[in-house]
């Protein structure tokens, strides 16, 4: 009974132990990891290097997509609309736009061979609860611009929106989403959406 107990107490203070340094990791440490996961995953999957879409999607799904805030990002794309969207229009919203995220995340893998991860300097202060994380990846031809915004929630760090060269993936589909809700309502976007992944989905690789 002794050692039983002895066990759990063990096994209590790693678990303790293991959420402190979750709840404790640095913006950049997290950013710099899973940068340098998923290129490392690329650079050992045949596949992926092949352009096999399905495998790159199902990389992107377990390596980022844990460490994305969704409902942020659908927020934020959306704008002013997404106060009057209701619960069950915010929630098909979400589930329509993640699709279509995971394959842009999942069309930029397909570039990836011989890169490598550089953190840029970035300036924040202990108490900050948003920050852009600035890096660039490096390999053949021109240095490419890859920033990240990410918001604590609840301890933790989540990525909201990613810039490519320049480029806030998710403020720019702001403008073309707007058009859709003034043109057919939100329920129209939600169709435009899923139509868009439908296409995608069905499309010969």
């Amino acid at each position: 009974m002794f050692n039983d107990l002895k066990h759990l107490l063990v096994a209590a203070l790693l678990a303790g132990t293991s959420l402190l340094h979750a709840a404790q990791t640095l913006p950049e440490e997290l950013v710099q990891r899973v940068s340098g996961e998923v290129i490392e995953s690329v650079k050992a999957a045949k596949a992926v290097q092949a352009g096999d879409f399905k495998k790159i999607i199902a990389l992107v799904d377990e390596k980022i997509a844990p460490h994305l805030n969704f409902q942020r990002m659908t927020a934020s794309a959306v704008g002013r609309y997404w106060r009057q969207a209701t619960p069950e229009q915010q929630k098909r919203l979400q589930e329509e736009f993640k699709p279509l995220l995971v394959r842009t995340y999942a069309g930029a893998l397909t570039q990836v061979r011989d890169h490598n991860v550089v953190m840029r300097p970035m300036r924040s202060r202990p108490e900050d609860t948003e920050v852009v994380v600035r890096t660039q990846i490096t390999g053949s031809g021109e240095p490419i611009q890859l920033d990240y915004r990410l918001e604590k929630v609840e301890s933790k760090w989540q990525i909201y929106d990613v810039n490519v060269l320049g480029v806030w993936l998710v403020d720019n589909y702001r403008s073309s989403f707007a058009q859709e809700i003034s043109a057919g309502g939100i329920d129209g976007l939600i169709a435009k959406l899923a139509e868009r992944n439908n296409t995608a989905a069905n499309a010969k690789p």
